[in-house]
């Protein structure tokens, strides 16, 4: 099933076999799933953290690292046979956190940089992008949609976003940093970035809604 997504299950698919190896590498190294669930969460934290202190590049670089680690440790769990409801739930409340974090992150680096701008389209992008994983989480409770199926509908799950963002933060690091003035390279690039996770994570969230009301439901 794929519904308006950039990402296909075919893809999905295809990125998954090519992690596996490096998955299995980890857990010979005695690395479980719950361990790089925290792993990840930590470093999408201290990019976070890095953003706050206008490190900007390097907050790009190692957010987007952190991020990867959503799939190390779904990969690590299936080629271990360590699949469970308890990791899933890891999986799930910690990648949300280190996503919030970095978005905290710049918000407070766009605030200490005088870019209000910046943190109200942060603020933005956060509010949206939680709502893609709650419309997906609460749509697989109430059983309109089966195993990862839901992942597969909508323009920006969180892979898309991820890039986004890490392009947006990277280019800013490039580009001169972050600046009260919009006509920054930097800054421009920022901000763009974030509007258009905004925007697109919105969009994502109807998708979702109205594949929900085209489900069968109760009376």
């Amino acid at each position: 099933m794929s519904k308006g997504s950039f990402i296909s299950p075919e893809q999905r698919a295809g990125i998954r076999a090519k992690v596996e190896p490096l998955a299995l590498a980890m857990s010979r190294a005695g690395l479980t799933p719950n361990m790089l669930t925290l792993i990840g969460f930590g470093i999408a934290s201290l990019g976070g953290l890095m953003a706050a202190v206008d490190w900007w590049l390097l907050a790009g670089i190692v957010a987007t690292a952190g991020a990867a680690f959503d799939m190390f440790d779904g990969a690590v769990a299936r080629a271990t046979g360590q699949v469970s409801r308890l990791g899933a739930f890891m999986d799930s409340v910690f990648d949300r956190w280190g996503e919030g974090v970095v978005y905290l992150g710049i918000v407070i680096g766009c605030t200490q940089a005088g870019f209000d701008l910046g943190a109200w389209l942060a603020t933005a992008a956060l509010v949206s992008a939680f709502m893609v994983s709650y419309s997906r989480s609460k749509s697989e409770g109430l059983g309109f949609s089966s195993g990862t199926g839901m992942a597969a509908i909508g323009l920006a799950p969180r892979e898309v976003r991820t890039v986004i963002l890490g392009i947006a933060l990277v280019g800013a690091g490039l580009l001169g940093g972050v600046t009260p003035d919009l006509a920054d390279l930097g800054t421009l690039v920022l901000a763009s970035g974030l509007a258009l996770i905004a925007v697109l994570a919105t969009i994502t969230v109807i998708q979702r809604v109205q594949f929900v009301m085209t489900q069968p439901r109760d009376g």
